[in-house]
Parts: C-alpha cells; sequence; structure tokens
C-alpha cells in the first residue's frame, strides 16, 4: 500500500472527515501515521477535539491496537525559513525577512513556490528515517486542497519550471516529484451521490491521469440507508389506493372507512415514496456514472447523529473493512 495518501474532493463532500479516518484506519494495529493539513482551515484539530494544531509534529490519537495518529499544520512561511535554512544557512537573516514581510510575498507572488514548500514537507515526512534507518511514519495522509486545484497543487514540478531551471528550488521541485509520481503515492477523492461533486470528481481523474499522477480510489461519503429497493419502489407505484388504506388501518394506524385516519396518511406516504424514489434512481445514476472511471469505490453511511470523534473512529473501523486501510 502507497505510503503517501492523498485525500482531496469537492468542497463539502467531507474530504477531512475521510481523511481523518483513513490516518486513523492506517495506524491501527501499532502502526503510526501522520496526518497532514495544508490549508489551514484547522479541520483536523476540530474534528479530534483539540486545540489548534501549531507548525510541528503532534499525536493526537491512538488507533485500536495501539498504534498513533500524529498530525501537522504546514504553514508555507515556516517551510519556506525551514527551506531557507536547510539550503541558505540564513538563520537569523531568515528570521529577519519573516518581520519584513519577505516571505509572505514570496509565497504569495510564487504560489508554485508554496506549493512545493507544501507538498515537499509531506514528502520529507514519507521519506524520513530513525537512527535504526525505519521509516518514522508507516504512512502520511495529506487533507489536500479540492478536486479543482488538486492537479495543479500536485505537479509542483511543472509550477515551478518557470520561475526556477536549475538550484535548489529546481532540485527540490524534482524530489518532490519523484515521490508523487511514485508508487509510494495515492490520490484518493471523495464524492457524494449528487451530479455536481460526481462531474467534478470524475474530471478530476481525468486531469490527474493526463499528468500521470497516481490515483488511487473514490470514497462515496455520507451515503444514506437504503430504505427501499427498485422492486419495494415497483410495488409501492402499482399498489391502489384503498389496498395501502386498509395495509395502515391493519398496521393499527386509524380506520379503513373513507375519509378515516389511515385513509389521510396516504397522500403524505405516497409523496415521501416518490421523493424517495426520486433521490434513489439520481444515486443509481451516480453510482453507474462513478463504476466507469475504473476505480475501487468505497462508501461511507452517513451518520445520523453527526461527526464527532466516536463516529471518526466508526468511519475509521469501516474503512478497514473495506479494505481501503
Amino acid at each position: 500500500m502507497s505510503r503517501l495518501q492523498v485525500v482531496s474532493g469537492k468542497g463539502g463532500t467531507g474530504k477531512t472527515t475521510v481523511a481523518a479516518a483513513l490516518a486513523l484506519a492506517l495506524a491501527t494495529e501499532g502502526k503510526r501515521a501522520l496526518l497532514v493539513e495544508v490549508e489551514g482551515r484547522q479541520g483536523i484539530a476540530q474534528l479530534f477535539e483539540t486545540e489548534a494544531l501549531p507548525y510541528e509534529e503532534r499525536k493526537i490519537a491512538v488507533a485500536p491496537g495501539g498504534g498513533e495518529v500524529y498530525a501537522l499544520a504546514i504553514d508555507a512561511e515556516l517551510a519556506l525559513l525551514d527551506y531557507l535554512q536547510m539550503f541558505y544557512k540564513l538563520g537569523s537573516a531568515g528570521r529577519a525577512l519573516k518581520k519584513l514581510g519577505a516571505i509572505d510575498f514570496a509565497t504569495t507572488i510564487a504560489p508554485g513556490v508554496r506549493d512545493v514548500l507544501l507538498t515537499g514537507k509531506a514528502c520529507e515526512a514519507v521519506r524520513r528515517k530513525d537512527k535504526r534507518g525505519r521509516f518514522v511514519y508507516d504512512y502520511v495522509v495529506m487533507d489536500a486542497p479540492p478536486t479543482g486545484r488538486i492537479t495543479r497543487f500536485l505537479n509542483v514540478n511543472d509550477e515551478v519550471a518557470g520561475l526556477a531551471k536549475v538550484g535548489p528550488i529546481h532540485n527540490q521541485a524534482q524530489a518532490v516529484m519523484r515521490v508523487l509520481k511514485s508508487r509510494e503515492t495515492a490520490v484518493h477523492l471523495v464524492t457524494l451521490l449528487e451530479e455536481m461533486p460526481v462531474q467534478e470528481t470524475v474530471d478530476g481523474i481525468a486531469e490527474l491521469r493526463t499528468a500521470r499522477l497516481p490515483v488511487g480510489r473514490v470514497v462515496v461519503n455520507m451515503v444514506r440507508p437504503q430504505v427501499l429497493d427498485a422492486t419495494d419502489l415497483e410495488r409501492v407505484r402499482e399498489t391502489p389506493r384503498t389496498a395501502l388504506a386498509r395495509s395502515l388501518s391493519g398496521a393499527g394506524l386509524g380506520g379503513a372507512r373513507r375519509g378515516g385516519h389511515a385513509e389521510r396518511l396516504v397522500d403524505p406516504l405516497l409523496a415521501q415514496a416518490g421523493e424517495y424514489a426520486e433521490r434513489y434512481t439520481l444515486e443509481q445514476e451516480q453510482r453507474a456514472v462513478l463504476g466507469e472511471v475504473g476505480l475501487p469505490t468505497h462508501e461511507l453511511p452517513l451518520l445520523a447523529e453527526g461527526m464527532d470523534l466516536a463516529g471518526l473512529y466508526e468511519l475509521a473501523t469501516e474503512l478497514r473493512k473495506q479494505g481501503i486501510a
């Protein structure tokens, strides 16, 4: 399994939640996973009900079986200071540049450099080894930018090509791309069973493939439970109103006489069944669209109680059951 797991998705699909659950799932049975945030939203801290993440790796959870999940919120300015120290040994001079606003200027005016810094930090964590020559982290999970920006974000070598043909920035970009375009990396896309997220997912997969970036799996999030299947819906359409009223009455929901309580329930129940049938048809159509992209697809349930830490562990368990981790 790839050691760098990149999670993207259209806004509102729950990509941060899926990334967090994936990190927990991968850390099960004594493994160590690093969960990386690159957008500065502190979504990971909120999910794990902890304080805002600093620019340092911090343990935030223990996975089933004794594994550990660490988290890191990458700050582009601080990453640039690290970079300047690493390649140019600027030290206090780098900190002086930050005070003058030069760091913010550099990361804003050259977004390709910003992406090199963000992805480079994650790739460094993938390659890092301890004194005994073992990888510090078994897996690194990146909560990446949305689908519309993911290919450009990951394809940093092309982004900086016009900025630096040679030198440390160029070399750093190439080192990052060696990881991102290798079997060490898998890019997963999170979607909902709705037309716009699915179409954006399909488009994102095509862009990633064109850029020769390694696409992993599709995760369909917040799937509502199936109450009726196609056979049940057909039976509802074919059953006469009077028969429905009698069935309701037989179930103790009022008399079957005309105008009785059971009969008054028929119209709202049929309306509800019609809405469900429309949604069921739409979801089946979107499943068919996703099936055409030729990737493994996994579905995570919509949690009725909402998302909390317990729910996150529940989703992690589901991911392991489905073989994604």
